[in-house]
Parts: structure tokens; sequence; C-alpha cells
């Protein structure tokens, strides 16, 4: 699917580079930082985003700490895009950081009521052309979407981690993924009229969305999209880097 320049000409993207090298055995190395070949996890996920002339900016959403070096990175490994992308502090949890990439861009950046953000996990390097493409149709058209991929296990549901509860039923089930993508303005909005006790049982922004009783569409995702999350995800990834 392509993107006409006139569609996407106030789109950004925020690549979520939070989380920490804890379950791939590394607590003092967060895991977007490790390599992948011959360039950290990270960078070939900015690179994707950055090959789209459609994104004004790729925000690059890292833990203070680690802002200088994500920024050593991406000039020596792509120095090319280094006016596009810009480096933000995230936040202590996954909505804080969208939040904070929000407020970074209303300040700084040129918003109106049509921006869409397309936010992204940073361990995510195999995101495709095509994925992000219908992510920023799909925004621009309904508001809200989440990629996903039917789930191809039985999920079972157990309350307390001893006996199933329940099995629902596989084919109405998926597996989410990333891009998310939304209309900016009407991100922040639905954000800011949560109560605490929704906040608490927040997992990503797609589910902002679903509490107030707006509609997230489905944008179909690729098993080949994965996150690398674990020690044995690193052996996948580079097998699929290699072909």
């Amino acid at each position: 699917m392509n993107v006409s320049s006139d569609a996407a000409t106030n789109a950004y993207a925020a690549i979520l580079a939070g989380g920490s090298g804890a379950r791939m055995g590394n607590p003092e190395k967060p895991k977007q930082f490790f390599m992948l070949g011959e360039k950290p996890i990270l960078i070939h996920t900015v690179e994707k985003f950055c090959a789209f002339p459609e994104f004004r900016k790729v925000l690059v959403m890292c833990p203070e700490v680690w802002l200088q070096q994500t920024q050593d990175l991406v000039e020596r490994h792509c120095p090319q895009y280094k006016d596009r992308v810009v480096l933000v502090a995230g936040g202590v949890e996954r909505n804080d950081t969208v939040m904070n990439a929000i407020a970074f861009l209303e300040q700084n950046c040129l918003v109106d009521d049509d921006t869409i953000l397309v936010t992204h996990d940073a361990v995510r390097p195999f995101v495709s052309h095509r994925i992000i493409c219908d992510n920023i149709t799909a925004a621009r058209e309904h508001g809200a979407c989440d990629t996903v991929v039917p789930a191809t296990d039985t999920i079972v549901e157990s309350l307390d981690g001893c006996v199933i509860s329940s099995i629902p039923n596989r084919s109405v089930l998926y597996q989410g993924q990333t891009p998310q993508s939304f209309n900016l303005r009407k991100l922040k909005e639905l954000t800011s009229s949560l109560t605490d006790e929704e906040r608490a049982t927040l997992t990503d922004a797609c589910k902002i969305f679903v509490l107030r009783g707006e509609r997230v569409v489905l944008v179909e995702g690729d098993v080949a999209n994965m996150k690398i999350t674990y020690p044995q995800d690193m052996r996948v990834a580079a097998s699929l880097m290699g072909k």
C-alpha cells in the first residue's frame, strides 16, 4: 500500500527504547543496544522509519542516562539521518513515554488536528515497509490502529496461576505487535480523561481508546516482525538478518 505525500504530511514516529536488558541476562545494558550484525538493534529499527520521508521527525524515546550514547550511535551508524532523528527522554511507564513524545512534539514541532503519531518498539527491527505504510493510512482514516497477527496457539486463562479458568475461542484472538498508531490530539485527549484506576490497568496505548469506547482498527502484522526479548530471540534475529 502506498501513502501519498499529501496524506502523511504531518506524521511523526516515536521509537520506544526504554526497555532494560534484564531478560537478556544483562541488566546493565538495555537490550536495544545489543549488536545485531554490525549495528545495534535500535539502529536497524531507526533506519526503517527514517527511510520514510513522510515522517517529519523520528523520535527515539530512551532512558535519560542513555541519551548521549544513543546520539553517538545514530551519528556513527546513520549520520545521513542525524537531522531527522531526535532523542527524547522516556517516562517511567510505556504510556508515560508516549505522552513525553506528544509533549515534545507540541512544544517543538508542527502539530495540528490531523497529526498522527506512529509508535514502535525499538526491539522490533524487522518491521516491514508495508506494515508502516498500512499504519499511516489506518491512523489517518480511523484515528487509531494496532498491528496484530492471528493467535496460532490456544490461549489458556488461569486467574490463580495454578488451574485453568477458561480457554477463549482462538478464532477471535490476535497477538499484538507494533506499530500502534494514533491521531496525536485524540490520544492526548483520551489519556487525559483516564482515572488513576484506569491508568493502572493499561498495557499499551490502544487500551486507552478501548476504555473510552473508541474504535481501534487492525493492521495485518507479520510473524517476522518479532520482538527481541530473550537470548534465544537473538539467535532467531541473527538468522533473519542473514536472510
